[in-house]
C-alpha cells in the first residue's frame, strides 16, 4: 500500500476512547484507530504478505503449545493516575491469561479495550507506517511493561526481539527495551524461554 497512516494529536480534555469511537463512527469505511503517545493513528490497510506473515508467526506460537496467542483484540495501558496512556491493537500477541470476569468488566467499562497487563508478548509487522512500529509503539509497549516485543521490519528486511522493558521516570515517551536480538529476514529469530524460535522465511515473499 502507498497510503500513509493518518495521525492526529488528541486534545487532552477528551477521553481518547470516546474520540476513537467517534472517529470509527464517522469513517465511511471500516477502520480501527489506535492511540499512541498522545496521537490518534489510523493504520494503513495491510497487504496480503503482511497478514499472511503475521498469521504464520502466530501459528508458530500455537504449534509450540501457546494456546493464548491471538489477533484482533484491543488493549488499554493506563498511567499511574488511571488515565489512558495508550490504546493499541497488535498484529498478534501472547496473553498471560484468558479473559477473566474482571477483565471482561474492564473491557465493558472501557468500551471494548482489555487491560494491557493481560499481554506477555506483542508482535508487529510493519506496513508503510514502519516508523510507528519502530518508534512510538516500541516505546509504548516498553512503558506498558510488555516483556517481549517481536518486530518484523519489512522496510529494512530484518526481524527483532526486544526484551527487558525500562521506564525511567514518569514519561512513557522515554521508555525503551534494554535488550535486542536482530536477524535478517529468512533467518531464525530466537526468543527468550519459554517461547519458540521463529521462522521468518514467510516474509521473503514480499
Amino acid at each position: 500500500m502507498s497510503a500513509e497512516p493518518i495521525m492526529e494529536p488528541v486534545m487532552t480534555q477528551v477521553d481518547p476512547i470516546d474520540l476513537l469511537n467517534a472517529i470509527e463512527k464517522a469513517s465511511p469505511m471500516p477502520i480501527r484507530p489506535e492511540y499512541i503517545e498522545g496521537t490518534v493513528i489510523v493504520p494503513p490497510q495491510p497487504n496480503d504478505n503482511h497478514n499472511d506473515g503475521a498469521f504464520e508467526l502466530s501459528y508458530q506460537f500455537r504449534t509450540a503449545g501457546f494456546r493464548l496467542v491471538g489477533m484482533g483484540n484491543g488493549y488499554r495501558a493506563a498511567h499511574k493516575d488511571g488515565s489512558t496512556m495508550a490504546l493499541f491493537i497488535p498484529d498478534f500477541y501472547v496473553r498471560r491469561r484468558k479473559a477473566s470476569e474482571l477483565d471482561e468488566s474492564y473491557r465493558k467499562v472501557h468500551k471494548g479495550w482489555y487491560p494491557s497487563d493481560m499481554i506477555a508478548l506483542i508482535g508487529e509487522v510493519t506496513s508503510t507506517n514502519h516508523e510507528t512500529d519502530t518508534g512510538p509503539k516500541l516505546r509504548t509497549y516498553a512503558a506498558a511493561g510488555v516483556s517481549v516485543y517481536v518486530l518484523v521490519n519489512r522496510e529494512t528486511r530484518t526481524a527483532h526481539c526486544y526484551t527487558t522493558p525500562v521506564l525511567p521516570g514518569e514519561n512513557p515517551t522515554k521508555a525503551y527495551y534494554d535488550d535486542e536480538t536482530k536477524v535478517d529476514l529468512g533467518d531464525p529469530l530466537p526468543l527468550p524461554a519459554p517461547y519458540p524460535t521463529l521462522d521468518t522465511a514467510p516474509f521473503l515473499k514480499d
